[in-house]
């Protein structure tokens, strides 16, 4: 006699937009052909001016499982601002009885079996607290010799709803790196978390191919590295690693730069000394294990 297969999760997604009108659309359209539908998709317009609202509304009105939510236009923009909408969507759920929450970004795209994948991940394990895929831009993925399998990507971040109780939801960080602090609580709170790379998420909006953002983004991310408690062994290396892709050598350079300074100038740091050391001990961690990888390759060669 067969054994009954136990049902999928029960998942809601917050959706927070702003001015997304240009990709919108095509993130609904996928979601509308899931094979495993949400309770409730909550898309909250954190005050959106070009069109936005229109498109969202139009799909909620002919699926009763999408909700628009308005959130007022401001003019000041931050990373912060982003928790501020979740937190809006997270609300209207209150009600529900889920069991996964997620977080989509509103510029990405994904196969019919995408969320029956990811309930299936939650449903065959229950330690697992944050669950998702990669993301590829065009032909880019990330690299997983230096980002670790455990991260989960805030294109798409899915959290088992008593992990997300737990570590006290998204924290607003004004300088950014949310979904990270968010994965790597959850972590150090003694959950599983996974990026399953048997599939994954296409992200949809266009990145700057312009050398100068490019270097830009890299210094700017060195900063965050230091703020986000960011080893400085780890650093080294990441910034070695970065220099041997376009615009090659620069771009390790302004990495390692924007850590340095961000260190001399005694920027603030985002988390706190629990998260800070519990960080550090996993790039090390990783460090020491890549090391010994490298060597066994040396050894059989």
């Amino acid at each position: 006699m067969m054994q009954a297969t136990h049902p999928l999760p029960r998942y809601a997604l917050v959706t927070p937009a702003r001015n997304e009108a240009a990709e919108i659309e095509r993130t609904i359209q996928c979601m509308t052909r899931q094979h495993h539908l949400p309770q409730k998709w909550v898309i909250v317009s954190d005050g959106s001016t070009d069109g936005t609202d229109e498109i969202v509304a139009r799909y909620a009105a002919q699926y009763a499982w999408i909700q628009l939510v308005r959130m007022p236009e401001r003019a000041e923009r931050s990373f912060s601002g982003k928790v501020h909408a979740f937190n809006a969507g997270q609300r209207e759920l209150a009600h529900l009885p889920y069991e996964v929450i997620g977080n989509l970004d509103a510029d990405i795209s994904f196969e019919p079996d995408y969320f029956s994948f990811l309930m299936g991940k939650f449903r065959d394990n229950p330690r697992l607290g944050v669950g998702g895929t990669p993301f590829r831009e065009g032909d880019k993925q990330y690299d997983y010799r230096f980002t670790s399998i455990e991260h989960v990507s805030g294109a798409c971040q899915m959290f088992r709803r008593e992990c997300f109780e737990q570590i006290g939801g998204y924290q607003p960080i004004k300088g950014g790196g949310i979904d990270w602090v968010a994965v790597t609580t959850a972590r150090m709170r003694g959950w599983q978390t996974r990026s399953f790379t048997e599939t994954f998420c296409h992200h949809n909006r266009p990145i700057g191919t312009a050398e100068h953002s490019v270097l830009a983004a890299r210094f700017r991310q060195g900063g965050k590295d230091y703020a986000l408690g960011g080893h400085p062994l780890f650093e080294l290396f990441r910034a070695a690693y970065q220099a041997t892709s376009r615009p090659y050598f620069l771009g390790g350079l302004c990495l390692l730069v924007g850590y340095v300074h961000a260190g001399l100038s005694r920027r603030a740091r985002s988390v706190g000394p629990e998260l800070l050391a519990f960080h550090r001990a996993e790039q090390l961690g990783r460090l020491k294990r890549f090391a010994r990888l490298q060597a066994r390759g040396s050894a059989l060669s």
